[in-house]
């Protein structure tokens, strides 16, 4: 891979911890070894941004321990209180002023805040990402979402009763958080080519359930201590990752120097009816490339593909995140064989959806990219996800096993296309062919599908709470399913596309009775 000797201008580009690997090693980075790096380091990165988040779900028990269990008010301070239980709260009467008559809908406005800034926000972070150095964009966002995580924590110690104290700090917290997604697909997205980038993406996005799981067990775990210890830790954590990303992470080969160890597929992908060129240019391309401004906020919009797919994503999202705060709490008021489970017992039994998703994201990442048609893919889990939420609703209450098993195929369909549109198609677009070779659109492309996505994350369990406490649970999963028959829907166009490429290259080998080796790509000798 060359030798260790670098000119002073490219060594000044690589971060310090890639430097002190390289002293290390005796040697340049392999590319896989910066691969490598990339997905520890991302992985890392958005676990953190995850963890930090899950933290308000948890402690909301010791801030109104007394919440009634009827009314709206109450069910939105249950949507959001995923994996905990009774047995967490603490004695006492709570914590002025979320433990008065109007609690929960305080602690509701505060979800509420968090979210809307947050999907709100993620436009903007896209916009900047694509304008700034990634990695110290992604630091400031790290560090900054750790301050104001661990600030709404020092109300603890402080004596700090004011409901707007905690929910500036928390919306604070939900800006410095939008910038995490764009900015780690990004990254990631410049290290890896379309071919495989599916598959992979769909492994890396299993940080989302692991940043939850960590997020929660943290929280409940710092709770004895004092709630506040259940935001500064957590926060904590995230600024010393934050810091090993500003000492780690490159952000793209040509920013470091790294050399490809195999070539780039030279054979263009295809969304739709639109060419991709490949993601990786050449260095002559990628000077070129260097002297182009960044993709306008507008100018994303009207890249083929983004708008269906961000439309998509908001009612897909808006079914997992329905079943991300509210599920706990639908099977512990749902009688399985007859009994009802404890709320530890239900938020335990809740992460199979987690897991079915992870599982989902690998099998839809490793779909598209086996066939080379992401919306197929897309479209089919979600169409498939309907009579998966019937069965649910309708079978879940037969048996533990049954709900077990139900839930986690649900998941797995659910979470299957929101974890490839995140991903490996929000990377492809922004890469797309009518921004001829300009690649600086990635961030903003990915935060603009996934701030859609977050709207409808918020909208989801706002409608949930308000149909299940008017009417019933029935019509709540009719609603879930009409949703994602519309995310479905919105792929039409971009599936008959694929339908009409993939027929398209299917004819010659029919017309001319060639024998053809698809492998290789050129028509075989007779």
């Amino acid at each position: 891979m060359g030798s260790l000797m670098q000119s002073e201008p490219e060594m000044e580009k690589k971060p310090v911890g890639i430097r002190f690997l390289e002293r290390i090693k005796g040697s340049k980075l392999s590319y896989n070894n910066y691969q490598a790096v990339v997905l520890i380091v991302t992985f890392l990165a958005y676990a953190s941004y995850h963890a930090a988040r899950k933290t308000t779900s948890i402690v909301k028990s010791a801030l109104d321990p007394q919440s009634p269990d009827t009314g709206l008010n109450s069910l939105l301070l249950r949507f959001t209180s995923f994996g905990s239980s009774s047995s967490g709260k603490l004695e006492g009467g709570g914590w002025a002023p979320f433990n008065g008559p109007n609690g929960t809908v305080l602690l509701g406005e505060i979800d509420v805040a968090f979210l809307a800034v947050y999907a709100f926000g993620m436009y903007f972070a896209g916009h900047l990402g694509d304008r700034m150095n990634l990695r110290i964009f992604l630091t400031v966002g790290m560090v900054g979402t750790g301050l104001f995580t661990s600030l709404f924590g020092v109300g603890y110690w402080a004596n700090i009763h004011s409901f707007y104290y905690f929910l500036i700090m928390q919306m604070l917290a939900g800006l410095f958080q939008s910038s995490g997604w764009p900015s780690v697909v990004a990254v990631v997205g410049n290290w890896f080519n379309k071919k495989k980038r599916g598959l992979i993406m769909g492994i890396w996005n299993a940080h989302t359930s692991v940043g939850n799981i960590t997020g929660s067990l943290i929280a409940a775990a710092m709770l004895r201590y004092g709630w506040g210890w259940s935001f500064v830790v957590p926060g904590v954590v995230i600024v010393l990752i934050g810091l090993v990303n500003f000492a780690f992470l490159p952000v793209s080969p040509e920013l470091v120097g790294a050399e490809r160890d195999e070539d780039v597929v030279s054979s263009s992908e295809k969304i739709g009816n639109s060419v991709n060129e490949p993601l990786l240019l050449s260095s002559s391309d990628s000077e070129t490339d260097d002297k182009k401004r960044a993709v306008g906020f507008i100018e994303a919009w009207k890249i083929p593909g983004v708008a269906p797919f961000a439309l998509c994503l908001f009612f897909a999202k808006l079914v997992a995140y329905t079943f991300l705060y509210w599920l706990p709490f639908y099977v512990s008021h749902t009688a399985i064989e007859g009994e009802y489970l404890s709320d530890e017992t239900a938020g335990n039994l809740s992460t199979m959806f987690d897991v079915g998703g992870v599982v989902g994201g690998i099998m839809a990442g490793y779909i598209s990219d086996r066939i080379g048609a992401r919306a197929i893919t897309a479209a089919s889990f979600m169409y498939c996800s309907i009579p998966a939420l019937f069965f649910y609703r309708s079978y879940g209450h037969v048996s533990l096993l049954a709900n077990a098993s139900l839930m986690f195929l649900t998941g797995m369909l659910v979470n299957g296309p929101y974890a490839l549109i995140t991903t490996a198609v929000s990377a492809d677009l922004g890469t797309h062919s009518s921004l001829k070779g300009n690649s600086r659109a990635l961030a903003t492309v990915t935060a603009i599908i996934d701030g859609t996505g977050s709207v409808g994350a918020a909208v989801g369990p706002l409608l949930t709470g308000y149909i299940s406490s008017r009417s019933s649970w029935t019509a709540v999963f009719t609603m879930l399913m009409g949703a994602a028959f519309v995310a479905g829907l919105l792929l039409t166009r971009l599936v008959m596309a694929e339908v009409a490429e993939k027929i398209a290259e299917s004819r010659p080998s029919e017309e001319c009775r060639t024998p053809v080796d698809h492998e290789q790509g050129h028509v075989m000798e007779v």
